[in-house]
């Protein structure tokens, strides 16, 4: 049988940035100018029912929802969290379903509808690529989140912040609407559990495909080391279409360092030189890659390619332009500090209830400051980084070193694990402005992250006016360089 004719593989990526900061406007930007626009698959079941409470403006989520193929469940999601004209000012969000492995058909469908509109909305209008981006370490939502996305057309899947060595073979069954299992990890327990998804369970029982099997999309594991890689690869069914090499210059999740946890006097992680990727073993891989992790200039874009790589995956730089999902104050305030020399990022190797280094931008008002943080009643009403656990009884819990220490420790947890952590799925979404409000009136504070290489903003603003998605496409493929020498 002849070899199938490889995909055209785009030289820019647009990486996964969440909650909601990678959102469908900036995916479908970079779409449309030619390259692989991605939008963050983490929490999207919040991200939907919190722009429904809030009116939906200008009807975006009632327009996809249209699109879905079960009237009947998106009817269900549009009757539950849809308010005419927005919820009061001071007015509560309504509180959503949870996932478990004892299922929650609720929580399953809303996750299933939020990735369908999150992906439905960047394709529309264009025929460019689009991809969704996970969390390896959010296992409970990957299976409904991925069939939602592929519902909804979606090009490509990347998954970082594990391994992600189920997800090739998920994306060949979600594909045809195969019941699937995943293997989820519990703390405190040698063994998996399983959790078993049926895409046409439920409300979701009265779809029909037509058109027969759906495209499978590509599936990209985000990784840090040629180890991981050649591992994946092995297998035909962990092996991935592609890899994006990230190092820990990038925003968000980072690999810890390998070897003893050293940290600087700033308190960040010690990188050395085991934890620079050997991208020869990545290139003998006879795989595409990108690279990723302040990859945002022109000349690395080239030394990319130089090496072997298909091109790079860019966060930042997208994250501070116009389409992107960050609230505006915010991003102004990153910008105008970046420019100004005061901006400080962090590395923090506590921050996130994952375990894994998290870039944090120190910024007034944020959970970054001490007192902000101190300021803040913890409560866990998210629960996207929730882990089953085994309590001392044996029983089957749920906990988050992020949430209430009385409650983590009463879980079975140990309270020295809950120093420092911080709440990243109340605080991402209120760096979006889906902030949930409390009883007290309060709203919750943003936490804030980005990439600690933010030079490209003297190169693509030199003047410090604000830029677009396409300006920065424009920028790194020379384009408009170009443009300027024609006139």
């Amino acid at each position: 049988m002849p070899t199938p004719p490889r995909r055209p593989q785009p030289v820019i990526i647009q990486g996964g940035m969440g909650v909601a900061v990678s959102g469908w406007e900036l995916a479908r930007a970079v779409a449309g100018r030619g390259q692989l626009g991605v939008v963050s698959g983490t929490a999207l079941d919040a991200v939907l029912a919190g722009r429904l409470q809030l009116g939906d403006p200008g009807g975006h989520m009632r327009r996809a929802l249209a699109a879905f193929p079960v009237p009947g469940a998106a009817a269900y999601v549009l009757d539950h969290y849809f308010v005419e004209g927005g919820i009061a000012p001071g007015e509560r969000m309504r509180a959503m379903a949870r996932l478990r492995l004892d299922r929650g058909e609720h929580a399953e469908l809303l996750t299933v509808l939020g990735n369908f509109v999150e992906v439905w909305l960047a394709k529309e209008g264009h025929d460019g690529l689009v991809g969704v981006n996970y969390l390896a370490k959010i296992q409970l939502a990957t299976a409904p989140a991925l069939f939602g996305a592929i519902l909804a057309g979606v090009d490509h899947v990347l998954v970082g912040a594990g391994i992600p060595g189920e997800i090739p073979a998920l994306a060949t069954r979600l594909a045809r609407a195969e019941p699937v299992t995943t293997h989820v990890t519990v703390e405190g327990d040698d063994e998996t559990l399983p959790y078993t998804f049926d895409p046409r369970g439920g409300r979701m029982a009265q779809l029909c495909l037509e058109q027969g099997v759906l495209r499978r999309p590509d599936v990209l594991a985000i990784v840090s080391l040629p180890v991981l890689a050649s591992y994946l690869v092995r297998d035909p069914a962990t092996r991935p279409d592609g890899f994006v090499i990230e190092t820990h210059r990038a925003g968000g999740h980072s690999a810890p360092p390998r070897g003893k946890l050293v940290l600087d006097a700033a308190g960040d992680p010690v990188y050395g030189p085991r934890d620079h990727p050997d991208l020869a073993k990545v290139a003998a891989l006879g795989i595409p890659f990108w690279l990723a992790g302040g990859a945002a200039h022109p000349a690395r874009l080239a030394a990319a390619r130089a090496l072997g790589a298909e091109g790079v995956q860019l966060g930042s730089v997208f994250a501070l332009c116009e389409e992107s999902g960050l609230r505006d104050d915010l991003r102004t305030e990153l910008r105008t500090r970046a420019r100004a020399g005061t901006l400080r990022v962090r590395n923090d190797p506590r921050a996130s209830p994952t375990a894994f280094p998290f870039k944090v931008a120190e910024l007034p008002g944020t959970l970054s400051d001490e007192a902000v943080r101190a300021a803040r009643r913890p409560v866990c009403d998210l629960g996207y980084l929730r882990t089953p656990a085994r309590a001392e009884s044996g029983a089957l819990v749920y906990r988050c070193a992020a949430e209430p220490v009385a409650a983590y420790v009463r879980k079975g947890g140990d309270a020295a694990d809950t120093a420092g952590r911080v709440c990243l799925c109340n605080g991402l979404l209120a760096t979006v402005g889906l902030g949930r409000r409390r009883a007290s009136g309060t709203d919750e504070p943003p936490i804030v992250t980005i990439g600690q290489d933010l030079a490209f903003l003297d190169d693509i603003s030199p003047d410090g006016r604000s830029y677009t998605a396409a300006d920065v496409i424009d920028w790194m493929t020379g384009a408009r360089v170009q443009l300027a020498a024609s006139v």
